[in-house]
């Protein structure tokens, strides 16, 4: 097998090593409750919103685009799934009159309802737009899921359920973050209902109930 001799191979090499080791201290239990809290609003007809700048802001369209469609299984009914950064004039105009930080928490602002689920994606935990989006979200008594990176920032302490990937890598963070887009999708496929019978998936507030059962 050819290897680079200026150096190429050798950052190869460690960028996948780090990659991999980031992959075995993400947190899974936190993984398995935003698993089961999207499979709760999928039966309930809740709506799940994305959000998210830059290479988060892609991932944000992707993840969403996933659940509507990706996550589509035989006797379930479809997610109801949709992306804060799909309308470049809304998502400008918002930006250019009122003020980017308002960008996403105006927008979700007329559409949430209590029982939603806001997923906010931030590499850094802090851009304020996301932030602001989050804020929103618990005030319409919605469950709010956080996506960062580094130790969080301040999404972390502002979310029901946050999956931190704990580097301080941007690109292995937004990595990492369209990995587990997959594999939730995947999950979410998977899942069977009668699994979903008094699974807790946010303690505060979310319990499922036996009428998804099955039984």
């Amino acid at each position: 097998m050819y290897r680079n001799r200026d150096g190429v191979s050798e950052v190869i090499d460690s960028y996948f090593a780090q990659v991999s080791d980031v992959l075995k201290k993400l947190p899974l239990d936190e993984l398995e409750q935003v698993i089961y809290r999207i499979e709760e609003a999928r039966w309930k007809q809740q709506v799940v919103f994305t959000c998210g700048n830059g290479g988060s802001a892609t991932t944000a369209i992707h993840f969403a685009s996933d659940l509507a469609k990706g996550a589509l299984a035989p006797h379930k009914p479809p997610i109801k799934a949709r992306s804060l950064c799909e309308n470049i004039s809304l998502l400008t105009a918002w930006g250019n009159d009122v003020a980017y930080d308002e960008i996403f928490s105006a927008q979700v602002g007329p559409w949430l309802r209590a029982g939603d689920v806001l997923i906010a994606i931030s590499g850094s935990g802090n851009s304020e737009n996301v932030l602001n989006a989050v804020a929103t979200a618990r005030a319409a008594g919605a469950t709010t899921i956080g996506f960062a990176g580094f130790e969080g920032g301040k999404l972390k302490g502002m979310v029901d359920i946050c999956i931190t990937v704990p580097t301080s890598s941007m690109e292995q963070i937004e990595d990492v973050h369209l990995l587990l887009c997959h594999l939730i999708t995947t999950c979410l496929k998977k899942i069977a209902p009668q699994d979903l019978a008094a699974r807790v998936v946010s303690p505060q507030r979310y319990v499922f109930a036996e009428e998804f059962s099955g039984g």
